[in-house]
This record gives C-alpha cells, sequence and structure tokens, in this order.
C-alpha cells in the first residue's frame, strides 16, 4: 500500500470519501469533516492542523483516517495536559503530536475507514504503522487515536499502543415502545423525579419541535447560534463553530441532523442539535436565550433525546461528554477507549504505568455506580444487554 497525507479534505472527492465503510457514522463524513476545514474551525490558527492518512493499493482508494497535527490538547476530551506538563518540566516538547480524532467531537466511532470488502485489521495496521513513521521522522512528541471501537483499540494495542479507559454516559433502548415504557424499568424515586422534571417544563408553556437538518428555518439557525454562544461564553470557553458551518451541515447532512426547538409563547428559548446514523443518537450542543427555567436542559438535551430514539427506533443515545447527573436520567456509564503511543520511551513508561491504574480506578466506578444506579436490577441485565456491554 502506499501512503499519501492530505492537507485539505477538498483534495479528495466527497464520493470517493464517503464511498468508504464507517462514513454511516455521521462525523466521519466528508460534508461533515469538509465543513470544519472550511468554515475555520480546523486550521493552523486553531491548532488543528489536517493531516489525514490515505492508503491506495492497486485498485485505487483503500483506506483513510482523519488525522491532525495538533498544537494544543484543547478540543479532543481525552485530557492529556499532565503529560504535556511533564514534557515541558524537562525541557522537552510535547506539540505538535499527531491526532487522528474528530475534532470537538467526543463520539464513539470508527477512525479508519476501509474499502467495502477490504480486510479491516490490515487497513488498521497498515495505518497504526504509517502514524509510527511520521512521528520518527517529523520529530512529533506522540500519536493518538481518540473514541475508538473496541476491535479498533484492540488493534493498535498489538501494533504497540497503550489502550487508555474513559468514562461517558450512554443510553440504551431495550425495545421500548414508549417513555412510559422506559420510565417503568426506573426505580419508583426517578421514576417520579423525571416525571416531575417533565411536568415543570410542561406546566411553564413551553412545546417543543424537531426538525431534520434541511428543514430548519433560517431564522432558527440563528436563533440556534445565539444560543449556542451563550453556552460557550458563560462557560468561559472559545465557541469556534459559525452559523455558516451549522447551516453548511444541516443542507448536506439533511436527515442525519437533527435540531429539536423549545419554543414559549411562539418564540424559541432554547434548542439542542443532535446528528444521527441508523442505529445511534449523538448530543452535541446546546444552547438557551438565558430565561431560567427549571429542567428545560434536561428536557431538550435528554427527555427529548430518549423520546427520539424510541420514536425511530434507534438503539443507543450518546449523550456527549462528562455528567454523572446523566445516571439519574437513565444514562449508563459507558466505557470509552482511546489508544497512545509516546516516542519518548521514558514518558512512554510513565503513562503506561498511569494508564494502568487509571483504568483500575475507571473499572470500579463504572461497576459501582452501574449498581447503584436508576434502574431496577431485575431489568438492567436487560438494559446492559440491549447496549452491548
Amino acid at each position: 500500500m502506499k501512503l499519501d497525507i492530505l492537507h485539505s479534505l477538498e483534495e479528495i472527492p466527497s464520493l470517493e470519501w464517503n464511498s468508504l465503510d464507517g462514513t454511516a457514522n455521521p462525523f466521519l463524513r466528508h460534508e461533515f469533516l469538509a465543513a470544519l476545514e472550511r468554515h475555520g474551525a480546523v486550521s493552523h490558527r486553531t491548532g488543528w492542523i489536517p493531516n489525514h492518512l490515505i492508503l491506495y493499493d492497486d485498485h485505487g482508494l483503500a483506506a483513510a483516517a482523519p488525522v491532525y497535527r495538533k498544537l494544543h490538547s484543547w478540543g479532543e476530551f481525552v485530557f492529556d495536559f499532565a503529560w504535556a506538563d511533564a514534557y515541558q518540566r524537562y525541557g522537552m516538547e510535547y506539540y505538535p503530536k499527531l491526532v487522528c480524532a474528530v475534532p470537538y467531537t467526543p463520539a464513539t466511532g470508527p477512525r479508519v475507514l476501509v474499502r467495502p470488502g477490504l480486510d479491516r485489521l490490515a487497513a488498521v495496521s497498515e495505518l497504526a504503522k504509517w502514524a509510527q513513521t511520521l512521528i520518527r521522522g517529523e520529530h512529533l512528541s506522540s500519536a493518538h487515536w481518540l473514541f475508538l471501537e473496541p476491535n479498533t483499540a484492540r488493534i493498535l494495542a498489538s501494533a504497540g499502543y497503550s489502550i487508555r479507559l474513559g468514562c461517558q454516559y450512554h443510553w440504551s433502548n431495550a425495545g421500548y415502545g414508549s417513555f412510559e415504557a422506559f420510565l417503568a424499568e426506573l426505580s419508583s424515586k426517578k421514576r417520579k423525579s423525571i416525571r416531575r422534571e417533565r411536568r415543570r417544563v410542561m406546566e411553564a408553556g413551553i412545546e417543543f419541535r424537531t426538525y431534520a437538518g434541511h428543514e430548519v428555518p433560517a431564522d432558527l439557525w440563528r436563533s440556534f447560534h445565539r444560543f449556542y454562544l451563550n453556552t460557550f461564553h458563560a462557560h468561559g470557553n472559545i465557541p469556534l463553530l459559525s452559523l455558516g458551518f451549522f447551516r453548511e451541515i444541516g443542507e448536506r447532512l439533511r436527515s442525519r441532523v437533527i435540531l429539536v426547538e423549545a419554543q414559549r409563547r411562539g418564540r424559541a428559548i432554547a434548542a439542542a442539535l443532535y446528528l444521527r446514523s441508523q442505529t445511534t443518537l449523538y448530543g452535541r450542543y446546546w444552547g438557551d436565550n438565558g430565561e431560567i427555567h427549571d429542567g428545560l436542559h434536561f428536557e431538550t438535551c435528554y427527555y427529548q433525546g430518549i423520546d427520539y430514539c424510541i420514536r425511530e427506533g434507534l438503539r443507543l443515545f450518546e449523550s456527549g461528554a462528562q455528567g454523572e447527573h446523566k445516571i439519574a436520567r437513565g444514562f449508563l456509564p459507558t466505557p470509552t477507549y482511546s489508544c497512545h503511543l509516546l516516542r519518548d520511551r521514558r514518558f512512554r513508561l510513565a503513562v503506561d504505568d498511569f494508564l494502568r491504574q487509571e483504568r483500575k480506578g475507571i473499572e470500579v466506578y463504572i461497576r459501582e455506580r452501574t449498581r447503584e444506579g436508576p434502574f431496577r436490577l431485575d431489568a438492567l441485565e436487560r438494559i446492559q444487554l440491549a447496549g452491548g456491554r
């Protein structure tokens, strides 16, 4: 196989990229990744420099991976700031590094896209080898593959990478026919709490509308982007996604983009943006106009998403990073996987030791919080099976 490195996704036709297995995941679509570049969220200025790895064989495009040369660790959601600090204390440079990920998107999915019929194990192994060659040849500190599917993580581990365990909170659809059927699986206390939260939103006169991306009115996109800016500024974060970006992915990804609008007295007061595949709903961004309404965030970001999954028959709802409060609302702690390779052997050994200890703690946390979670014990096993746990 021959390797090529693309410094822009525009260098490859969208039809060619999207013909690869793995692009059923909306974040791996050419439309999404190219829009990040086109609207300036991914660039040298933002510290995400495209270095997409492309493999060709005698039959043409064989495999691809979205890869970036990173000048910092922001927007990754797998935190290695302590590793960078340790490098600096020893007078060494941690940045730039190589990262295979979807920028600003802590969503599980394929990171290596392969031509249908091609051996995925061989493609992943080949790209893992090339990434190691790049960090040596380009004097990069490390290579990182984030939010991997478990099988890909195992392949990378066999190629010398270290697996890092993380934790998110996912909701699994155990074949529910209604939201009430889902509530029936919860303990009485949690069931009453969720009903009370939903009732307060309804009593405030708030109504919800759900749009596919290509159906969103222009004025609603403007409102949503204003809400998104409000939320980021309120938390001291830098909003890098433009109104043009959201409009473009809505128009081009169409029904893969879902916008839920919260209205009161005919006026938008909040909204949540989701993306979806054939099996999974991904919660991404939310914002409001600053009005205080008890339970509005939970309803817009979680309960409307659960309702959508039940209505559409989606198997899984990934609600994004962090948020232990999600457990009380039916989301279970779920392991996530990333793989890391540090070029310096001394630091690699130290990081490996840290990862072993961190993994033990996360495994205990997942086990205990699942057992103590919101579900009745007689329902928990069935729910875990539905989520593939």
